[in-house]
């Protein structure tokens, strides 16, 4: 199930800003990797938090709110710094980056997934142990999605300079519209 949840269109477009900077499909990779472990440890925190100190968190979709805007700041920045165009094998920013928005997309789904686990498991040590797997299954999901989203950047596919262009504007835009109709859907579509 987290293998599969590793593929979710918000993920796939944070991971895809992340690895189109690389110029290195191990960098990549590691990018990907980092994502997993920063998402897993969010949901092990604030699982571990809801699960055994029997609190609830605000379901309004705020922190949802928050992964949209910052899909909006990645896709932005990426589309706006000419330099983001070529991948670089010393990225600006180190995979400590990629585990943030890890964190931050675990923070948006933790309330959600520990109330579905508690729906089906009532011990909380059970449903840790499912929440642990889910997050390792996040883990190797996101890891193999990076390697295959990394494809368009490697030197042997990179047929031009403006087909990697084209490329990371794609991906920008996308990052950009969907980042945005997450803002719009949880902050203005239920209300």
């Amino acid at each position: 199930m987290g293998l599969g949840h590793a593929f979710e269109p918000d993920h796939l477009i944070a991971v895809s800003q992340l690895v189109a900077r690389r110029d290195s499909t191990l960098l990549a990779v590691k990018d990907g990797l980092y994502w997993g472990l920063g998402h897993t440890t969010m949901l092990v925190v604030l699982g571990s938090v809801i699960l055994f100190g029997k609190l609830t968190l605000l379901s309004g979709g705020y922190f949802e709110v928050l992964v949209g805007l910052v899909l909006v700041g990645m896709g932005l920045g990426r589309l706006t710094n000419r330099a983001n165009f070529v991948p670089t094998r010393t990225a600006r920013s180190p995979h400590a980056w990629a585990y943030a928005i890890g964190l931050l997309h675990g923070l948006a789904g933790s309330g959600v997934l520990v109330l579905a686990v508690l729906g089906e498991l009532r011990n909380p040590w059970l449903a840790l142990a499912y929440i642990l797997v889910f997050g390792l299954g996040s883990v190797v999901g996101m890891f193999g999605a990076a390697g295959l989203m990394h494809i368009p950047f490697t030197r042997r596919m990179r047929l031009s300079r403006a087909l990697t262009g084209s490329v990371v504007a794609v991906s920008s835009l996308l990052s950009i519209g969907y980042g945005g109709w997450m803002v719009y859907e949880h902050l203005w579509s239920n209300g």
